[in-house]
């Protein structure tokens, strides 16, 4: 079992690499994270959101790839950190690698939507995706340590 991120953008900037790296020594298996960094099309708008899914789809393994697959869309729905952290035990209790897809500016297509097992909203706010990454790995940190009880979450 494994999480991987699959993001639309170039490689992590170095504040956002040192932020993740900070996240990925402390993640232990399930929790372990490797990313995959999908590169931008050239075109605009509609095209460049088809294309961009098109290979987010592809790097997934089509509609009966086995991953359990969270898509971060700010019309999501929105979770607290324990729900997030029940929702990322629930299919690795399952056997499921989970696949965490961050969209490119111009978001995703209704394909990637329909295959998403979870559409989740960090915020209704929209952030740069250089600072989604850095969320997502901290969240996936905060999980692990709800999920074995430890104390870094505060209720």
């Amino acid at each position: 079992m494994a999480l991987r991120a699959l993001a639309v953008g170039r490689k992590h900037e170095p504040w956002v690499a040192d932020g993740i790296a900070r996240y990925e020594k402390r993640l232990k298996k399930p929790f372990d994270l490797s990313w995959q960094l999908i590169p931008h099309s050239a075109r605009e708008g509609d095209a460049a959101r088809d294309e961009e899914s098109a290979r987010l789809l592809e790097r997934l393994g089509g509609k009966n790839a086995a991953d359990y697959v969270f898509l971060l869309d700010e019309r999501g729905k929105a979770i607290d950190s324990p729900t997030l952290a029940a929702r990322l035990q629930q299919p690795l209790d399952n056997s499921r690698n989970i696949t965490l897809i961050i969209g490119g500016a111009y978001g995703v297509n209704p394909e990637v939507h329909q295959r998403a097992d979870f559409v989740w909203s960090l915020s209704p706010l929209v952030f740069p995706h250089q600072l989604v990454r850095l969320i997502l790995a901290e969240q996936l940190y905060r999980s692990q340590e709800i999920a074995g009880r430890r104390p870094y979450h505060h209720e």
